[in-house]
């Protein structure tokens, strides 16, 4: 028996890195998967093989149930396609897991309109674009009489919430989805679906890519390989499942640690009651 038995799981990008991890393990423990990937390179130019049909085969090889596709999330048409094609191949869909992405790294001062509409558009548009689809149908099914619990699963980053230079288009992307999970954790709860975003660290295509990153990544013979996409998909089971209870929450996940992160809090503060004059409140707020 597995955690997932009877679900239907659509994984996007899930034909390489922390995707393919997570459409295997889903399998694994009993979900049915459509495995979504364009197959494009890291930077999204271009085709890149086909992936989903790769992990396909292993899904099926090793006795689990899946299908590929190949329609682009981020494309409004497409991500309504992706929904149908879940349903028409399983008959239902119970969890999207939001993970399509690629980079385009720049400066501020360098980066191009095309690298940062590209990049919000795969990450926020995508994660909005399925979000929007599948609330559509499951607001049919719970208004048709089911009562079932359904399952959304985001992919932020620590790019978004602590900002990292060089990725102003990824982070506010990524900061946009945390976000995006909380208000549909309160809009969507009446049709009882959760929604939960991870921020994983793991070793993929994309962050093989930045400077440094792959000496520190590297694994080291016969101990525990903290870097290992696959540590972060026990949590995306979890949240995919019936037996979560959590919505509106993001969690870290590197290695062995699971992180409960917290939203935006509220600081110091000074107050007037009868108001600020510029160099009044320039005095107060230096000596917060």
């Amino acid at each position: 028996m597995g955690v997932l038995d009877g679900r239907v799981v659509v994984v996007t990008g899930a034909g390489r890195g922390l995707g393919r991890a997570h459409a295997l393990l889903l399998a694994a423990e009993g979900a049915s998967v459509l495995v979504n990937d364009l197959g494009t390179t890291p930077d999204g130019a271009g085709g890149d093989g086909d992936p989903a049909s790769e992990v396909v085969d292993e899904i099926v090889a090793a006795g689990g149930s899946a299908v590929a596709n190949r329609d682009d999330v981020a494309d409004w048409a497409g991500a309504e396609s992706v929904v149908a094609a879940a349903v028409s191949a399983f008959g239902d869909l119970d969890v999207v897991v939001n993970n399509a992405g690629f980079l385009r790294d720049h400066a501020i001062v360098s980066m191009n309109e095309e690298d940062f509409d590209s990049v919000v558009r795969v990450h926020l548009k995508g994660h909005f674009a399925m979000t929007h689809f599948a609330a559509r149908h499951w607001r049919e099914r719970y208004h048709a009489g089911e009562r079932r619990r359904r399952a959304l699963v985001h992919t932020a980053s620590t790019s978004g919430l602590f900002a990292n230079p060089g990725q102003s288009n990824y982070g506010a992307a990524k900061s946009g989805i945390a976000t995006l999970s909380q208000i549909a954790a309160q809009e969507l709860a009446r049709y009882e679906v959760v929604s939960n975003c991870i921020l994983p660290g793991a070793r993929t295509r994309l962050t093989l890519a930045s400077p440094g990153l792959p000496e520190l990544m590297a694994a080291a013979d016969g101990a525990f390989d903290t870097w290992d996409p696959a540590n972060a998909s026990p949590l995306v089971a979890y949240l995919s499942s019936e037996a979560c209870r959590f919505t509106g929450e993001t969690f870290s996940v590197m290695g062995g640690l699971v992180q409960r992160m917290h939203p935006w809090t509220v600081g110091e503060s000074v107050d007037s009651v009868t108001g600020w004059t510029a160099s009044t409140l320039s005095a107060a707020l230096d000596a917060l």
